[in-house]
């Protein structure tokens, strides 16, 4: 039963899912200011260390903050909750968006307002690197390994490429712990391990029966939902680091979406509130568009459900551990060599992108103009969206 608190919360996550633009960035001192220094839900070291926590594991790192901010407020219900109603209007914005763009497309109607997207896209992505190359590239072991990262990322475009170098990048580092202040206290772990077997489960169950369903919708929706949750399962940080997977399988390999319809939607989920994750929804609506407008509800669904649960699961099973997990410096040192590999393959997603779009003045000017824009920290990214929309209908 909830609570007249849990329903106050509950009011600010609705009024966060339509105010807190910019990815992670942006959103945790949003957070911080609301939920800690307006209503103090929680203190302000309490809070640090809930986004601590969903640093070091995978998935979106603010739709995990306030998810653990709900769990330690209410448990399992309340957190579960606030992620519907941090997610919610994002998945429906973005499957509009989805549904509208692909009638267009096969009306084979004009869409002049895209016809910038894909450099601003470029130039989204571009400061999605530098921000977070600026981040966490401060040894000269972080600059190698996102180099080496960058190449790798760039000629290898396969979806085992990404975790596999995540792995790598994170044992590279894990060496470098002596550095480290050392905690004394014997951590002692009490491990409650039902929330990973559901999390192993579910990835288990949906990859049988994505092999075994013979109908070919079924088959689809539900690898839709295996896909996602195997990427939302290896990915560190925010949306932005999930591009270049996203790109590389549903573009590259698969098929699904060509690369404007692709670029048009990472555009479009950096001008709206919410999860940049809410960009799942889109491809998973633009996947199916093949069944129709409800199959690409269906697939917006499965899609969104299939990148957010795995990043639930673990902080349902990780928020007691995490004490005692701090205590260990191989952890903290290895998270130096994810953030560097995954900076890495941001930058790959980016200069493969710059590859693909047409080089002329308009598109380099518009570019560049996102790029600086962004960097000012002065435009709302709402702003450049709409400036570049309007720009695309004059020069029709």
């Amino acid at each position: 039963m909830l609570g007249l608190r849990d329903l106050v919360f509950l009011k600010d996550v609705f009024i966060l899912s339509f105010t807190a633009i910019g990815g992670p960035h942006s959103h945790i001192p949003m957070f911080l200011k609301r939920m800690v220094n307006f209503r103090r839900y929680l203190t302000e070291p309490e809070f640090i260390e809930l986004n601590a926590l969903c640093q070091i594991i995978p998935g979106p790192t603010s739709t995990q903050t306030i998810t653990a901010i709900g769990y330690k407020m209410g448990g399992a219900t309340l957190a579960y909750l606030t992620l519907l109603i941090w997610v919610l209007p994002s998945m429906i914005f973005m499957t509009a968006a989805a549904i509208l763009i692909g009638y267009f497309t096969d009306q084979n109607l004009e869409m002049p307002f895209i016809k910038f997207i894909e450099p601003m896209a470029v130039g989204f992505v571009a400061y999605a690197a530098w921000v977070i190359g600026s981040k966490v590239i401060t040894t000269k072991t972080a600059t190698i390994v996102m180099i080496i990262s960058a190449v790798i990322g760039y000629f290898l475009r396969f979806p085992w490429v990404a975790p596999l170098l995540l792995v790598i990048g994170g044992l590279s580092t894990t060496f470098k712990f002596n550095r480290l202040p050392k905690d004394d206290s014997e951590p002692v772990l009490d491990v409650k391990w039902a929330n990973f077997i559901l999390f192993i489960l579910v990835f288990l169950i949906t990859f049988i029966l994505g092999q075994m369903l013979l109908d070919p919708g079924l088959a689809k929706g539900v690898k839709l939902f295996e896909s996602f949750y195997r990427n939302g399962s290896l990915i560190f940080g925010g949306g932005q680091v999930l591009i270049p997977l996203l790109h590389t399988e549903y573009v590259d390999v698969n098929k699904y979406l060509n690369s404007q319809e692709f670029l048009t939607g990472y555009a479009l989920v950096q001008a709206i509130p919410g999860p940049v994750f809410a960009f799942s929804s889109y491809i998973g609506a633009m996947s199916m568009k093949e069944y129709g407008i409800l199959g690409q509800i269906a697939g917006s669904f499965l899609s969104t459900a299939g990148i957010f649960l795995p990043g639930t699961f673990l902080i349902f099973f990780l928020y007691r551990l995490w004490d005692d997990l701090k205590k260990y410096r191989a952890i903290k040192a290895s998270l130096e060599g994810i953030n560097s590999v995954s900076s890495g393959l941001v930058l790959a997603v980016a200069v493969f992108l710059f590859d693909t779009i047409e080089l002329n003045y308009l598109n380099g000017g518009v570019m560049l103009a996102t790029f600086i824009a962004l960097i000012s920290e002065r435009v709302p990214p709402t702003v450049i969206i709409l400036a570049g929309f309007l720009l695309g209908y004059i020069v029709r």
